[in-house]
């Protein structure tokens, strides 16, 4: 689990003992009642944070993806700015259920890293890549740049992001999640090899979204 997971599940599971622990000297159902929302929400919390171990797989001029979930959006983009020319954007929409731990998409130094502002609209929506909150990485690897976008949801409110500008970065780490349902795009040029389709589901740092020509 993630380091802001134990953040939250700590008090929460100690509200609990406590809530038992007062429960058994002076017998209510009221600390039974608290006790179990208590407990509930530790557990939900542990599962929503969980950070399972992934392999990244061999080869070269992969992008992998950053977060899991289930690829909402695969569309051609006329010109990106930090691409420098069109590109390929895929979208994936990270339910509640859903690990968000993000991961590196490809290898590379950092070479944007800008927050914007935005809206909380649903972010399985098309028109949340472009009106939500976000925060935007752009990495330069061996075979060319390739943009992530950590975006919120209408429940998801804040963004964790532990990479900044001039930083090297590694395909497969760790860099940051978003609470509590989010988005991850990914940004590749136009030209690139993709893998996957709406509708496929995806692990972050396991499965492959495109192969870099």
């Amino acid at each position: 689990m993630v380091r802001d997971g134990w953040v939250m599940v700590i008090p929460l599971a100690a509200l609990a003992a406590v809530s038992v622990v007062i429960g058994y000297l002076a017998p209510g159902a009221v600390w039974i009642i608290l006790a179990a929302v208590f407990g509930g929400l530790a557990l939900f919390v542990a599962f929503f944070f969980r950070d399972p171990a992934r392999q990244v797989p061999p080869g070269d001029g992969l992008v992998i993806s950053g977060g899991d979930g289930k690829v909402v959006t695969v569309e051609e983009i006329e010109h990106d700015p930090f691409i420098g020319g069109p590109a390929t954007q895929i979208s994936v929409f990270l339910s509640i259920v859903d690990v968000h731990v993000n991961r590196i998409p490809i290898s590379g130094v950092v070479r944007l890293r800008r927050r914007i502002e935005g809206e909380f609209k649903l972010a399985f929506k098309d028109e949340a890549s472009g009106d939500n909150a976000q925060l935007v990485l752009g990495i330069e690897g061996e075979k060319g740049r390739v943009l992530i976008k950590q975006i919120v949801g209408f429940v998801a409110r804040r963004i964790v992001c532990n990479v900044n500008e001039g930083d090297e970065v590694r395909i497969g780490d760790r860099f940051g999640l978003i609470r509590f349902g989010s988005r991850i795009d990914v940004i590749v040029p136009a030209g690139a090899e993709i893998r996957v389709k709406n509708g496929d589901r995806v692990r972050g740092g396991e499965t492959i979204l495109g192969v870099l020509k």
